[in-house]
């Protein structure tokens, strides 16, 4: 097992294993160093006859390291990795020219320089460099190869690209020619994020799915994964007759979160905006019907409030009509009254009338009594 923890500062852990696969020479080289910028971790894959594919890939990883240390700490982490590797680039064509049995050496390049910050990520070739989180791919650097640029035109799908016959013929290389082109990113990461460093001997040897899930194994240590996939890519090398290129990967898991905030994932944006706006519309909708039914209410209310007018006009009426037959029969009434109190007053002065004359009548009859009673006594 040639499986080794590379010493790293506490925010970090990682593990480097390197197969030398069915061939005669490994040709892959990697290599590590804490700089003043972050911890640099570099996989290379050398190609040429002979020795040169392997003193490629070396120059390019000591080239790459010396190029980073000596860089300025005013320039910005992407600047440092362009710089390093070009710097790698120039040292394999120098070579080259020097001792010409080495001619047509080159070399692909991936290189990591990770701190609290951010994971700023550049690469030459079609050695991979991918970020894990769980159990997603986050972000993968893309081959610099014939077959990919076909993927990039959607000729053929990156599974055929990985089958290809052509799969190993790339487009960019350290040491091909003075002005090499180098792509760079810096990525933001979370606690137990991983990154990986691969060579094609890995990736191009299972499907990525395969890879990505082997990676993402929780259940394992750290270097226990990183021994697996090498032994199981070299066992199935093995197995299919071996001649299996030379394989070399390198893992390296966060501890904390960068202090560069992680971007939303575009997808997710999409669907947040979307939830956004459907929660806007929600709740427009439902205060244009709260002010539908409030109008409603108003309206109805606007109806009863009349009907309840109505009613009391009609009753008002009805009152007012009461009221002025009442007012007429009390003043029938107190007309009769009145004839009547005369009348009983008319009657009052009647019958004291008639009292006189009945005591006068009697007055009278008293008297007639007393003269017959006279004449009585007068003729006995």
């Amino acid at each position: 097992m040639d499986l080794i923890q590379i010493p790293t500062p506490e925010y970090i852990s990682a593990f480097v294993e390197s197969r030398i696969g069915g061939r005669t020479e490994n040709q892959d080289s990697y290599g590590w160093k804490n700089t003043p910028f972050g911890f640099l971790v570099t996989v290379c894959d050398g190609m040429g006859g002979g020795p040169g594919g392997k003193t490629a890939s070396t120059i390019a990883v000591n080239e790459i390291i010396k190029g980073v240390e000596d860089a300025s700490i005013e320039d910005t982490p992407c600047n440092i990795l362009i710089k390093a590797i070009r710097r790698a680039n120039m040292a394999i064509i120098e070579y080259s020219k020097e001792n010409p049995t080495y001619s047509g050496m080159g070399s692909t390049c991936t290189v990591i320089l990770i701190n609290k910050k951010c994971a700023t990520i550049a690469h030459v070739g079609d050695s991979r460099i991918y970020h894990i989180r769980g159990k997603s791919k986050i972000y993968r650097t893309f081959d610099h190869s014939m077959v990919f640029d076909l993927v990039k035109q959607k000729v053929i799908t990156e599974e055929q690209a990985r089958l290809s016959a052509q799969s190993n013929v790339i487009t960019r290389a350290l040491g091909a020619k003075y002005d090499v082109e180098v792509d760079c990113t810096e990525l933001p990461y979370l606690a137990k994020d991983r990154f990986i460093l691969c060579t094609d001997g890995i990736h191009g040897a299972i499907p990525e799915s395969e890879l990505i899930e082997m990676v993402s194994n929780r259940s394992q240590s750290l270097g226990g994964i990183t021994d697996c996939i090498a032994t199981t890519i070299d066992g199935e090398g093995i197995n299919t007759g071996g001649g299996h290129d030379n394989l070399t990967i390198a893992i390296i898991e966060t501890h904390n979160n960068s202090t560069l905030k992680v971007k939303m994932n575009p997808r997710l944006k999409l669907l947040f905006y979307t939830i956004i706006i459907i929660c806007a519309i929600s709740v427009i909708t439902n205060i244009v019907q709260a002010i539908s039914k409030d109008n409603e209410i108003e309206s109805e209310s606007k109806i009863a409030v009349t009907e309840v007018q109505n009613q009391f006009d009609d009753l008002q009426q009805k009152y007012d009509k009461l009221k002025t037959a009442s007012d007429s029969t009390q003043k029938v009434l107190e007309q009769k009254i009145k004839l009547s109190e005369k009348e009983i007053a008319q009657l009052k002065t009647n019958n004291d009338s008639l009292k006189k004359e009945n005591k006068k009548l009697l007055s009278h009859i008293e008297e007639l009594n007393k003269n017959s009673n006279n004449n009585k006594k007068n003729k006995k």
